[in-house]
């Protein structure tokens, strides 16, 4: 099949004009008139990602976080953007990036899967006609301390560490989950009424801001609640077009805690 009969289809799932204004999706490198029969899936295109799908024999790209948001001047080997382009067209790869449009019809509704949230809502309205938008809210299974909420959302994403923000002892039953970096959907958070709000990217004084407010929070880290991107795409990819072959790249957080 042709690669823009895959990124046509992926449009009509996750429509790129969801996307948020600053974000860059869709075609990003490549020729979509090219004949494509595997699909390699990552959560960034990392050079050691980009080697990794040409180790597997993939001739076409899908992540979820784009490897170009702002312009570009100059494409050649000195800069790490530009050798990453480079070696896709040398490659003969398209390239094709779904970030907050894949956040918003997609991400958040995954996240409340994976914990269970039910009498899940929208946490941040983007499509107030659509009823779409960033993050949710709901009841977890159970109301938990802090501390079991911790435990829980480790073996829902399957990770070895979570940081949490607020007292461990303190009961909590109402969820709210944004994939990534969440820290702007703060106010939203406490609109919502929510108990904990499970995220990424946490600095230290959103954090105490947020505890002083009445709400704890569990990072779980950016990578950790948007991994998850690989093997849902990788099960909606392989329903629809059978003939495909999708392989993933390796789950690895980019940093390691000594």
């Amino acid at each position: 099949m042709k690669a823009y009969e895959l990124t046509a289809w992926l449009n009509e799932q996750h429509p790129e004009q969801a996307a948020e204004d600053w974000d860059n999706v869709g075609l990003l490198v490549g020729d979509d008139t090219r004949q494509i029969s595997h699909v390699f899936l990552a959560l960034d295109l990392t050079e050691e990602t980009l080697e990794e799908a040409v180790a597997a024999g993939a001739d076409m790209i899908v992540t979820h976080h784009p490897m170009i948001f702002s312009g570009i001047k100059k494409i050649n080997n000195h800069t790490f953007t530009g050798r990453r382009i480079l070696k896709l067209l040398e490659k003969g790869i398209p390239y094709y990036a779904m970030h907050t449009n894949y956040d918003i019809v997609g991400m958040a509704d995954q996240n409340a899967q994976y914990l269970g949230l039910t009498e899940p809502q929208v946490l941040a309205v983007t499509e107030p006609q659509k009823l779409q938008g960033l993050g949710k809210t709901g009841k977890l299974p159970r109301r938990m301390t802090l501390r079991e909420c911790g435990e829980y959302v480790k073996a829902c994403f399957r990770l070895e560490d979570v940081r949490v923000y607020g007292d461990p002892d303190q009961t909590v039953e109402v969820a709210a989950v944004c994939g990534g970096s969440g820290k702007s959907l703060l106010a939203d958070v406490l609109a919502a009424g929510a108990d904990v709000y499970i995220t990424g990217d946490i600095d230290y004084h959103t954090g105490l801001d947020a505890v002083a407010q009445g709400l704890a929070v569990i990072d779980a880290g950016h990578y950790g609640t948007e991994y998850i991107f690989m093997e849902n795409m990788e099960r909606e990819i392989r329903e629809a077009f059978p003939e495909l072959k999708v392989s993933c790249a390796r789950v690895k957080q980019p940093y390691m805690v000594l």
